[in-house]
């Protein structure tokens, strides 16, 4: 396998959209049809494109931890509640939902601890298995507050609307729990990071 960088004007190649769950476009699949590449693209090493691949995919899934998306939709999850009324009284009030609150909180708040110290830690030849971790706990976190966003909404979640901005706050977190479904599989499934994350600790 080696890594090749491609013109995506490059005659052969063809994008088709995927439409997310949401009915939102981000994401295409890519077809190569006797698609030529000059030698010149070749980046690093013939037959080492996997090494460039790792490496890359280490840096990305750096990012999919998305603690600062998820510290951002916490406190709209909150302003949410504060809205919010059960049998009389403000949802906050409610001791069960508060606990799903709290524990979705705190494990945000270590999940942000854990990835400043692997920030202060330098990894030689790149993120190594913790960037794994991170990748698993910060998707599953954020999926986690959409679904409590989803909860706090209710009924209004069915409102349709086809102006995004005309969306009332129940169909806006309907909308985002359907969208964030992605997370566990972009930037390698969650399934596979626990593999490497085994593979990696146990020598498996």
């Amino acid at each position: 396998i080696s890594f090749l960088l491609i013109d995506m004007k490059s005659k052969g190649v063809t994008v088709r959209p995927i439409i997310m769950l949401d009915g939102g476009h981000e994401v295409n699949e890519v077809f190569f049809e006797n698609v030529k590449v000059p030698v010149e693209n070749l980046v690093f090493e013939e037959n080492k494109g996997w090494t460039v691949a790792k490496y890359l995919l280490g840096h990305e899934r750096m990012n999919t931890g998305r603690i600062g998306v998820s510290k951002r939709e916490l406190a709209k999850l909150k302003e949410f509640v504060g809205k919010q009324m059960k049998d009389g009284k403000s949802l906050i009030d409610d001791v069960r939902f508060r606990d799903k609150l709290s524990k979705v909180e705190i494990e945000l708040m270590a999940l942000e601890m854990t990835n400043l110290r692997l920030l202060a830690v330098p990894h030689g030849g790149g993120p190594g298995w913790e960037i794994s971790m991170l990748k698993v706990r910060g998707t599953e976190i954020l999926q986690e507050i959409s679904e409590l966003q989803l909860d706090v909404a209710g009924a209004e979640a069915i409102e349709a609307a086809s102006d995004d901005a005309a969306r009332g706050a129940g169909a806006a977190a309907a909308a985002r729990y359907l969208n964030l479904r992605k997370l566990s599989i972009f930037g390698g499934s969650n399934e596979i990071q626990r593999n490497i994350i085994a593979q990696q600790i146990m020598g498996g």
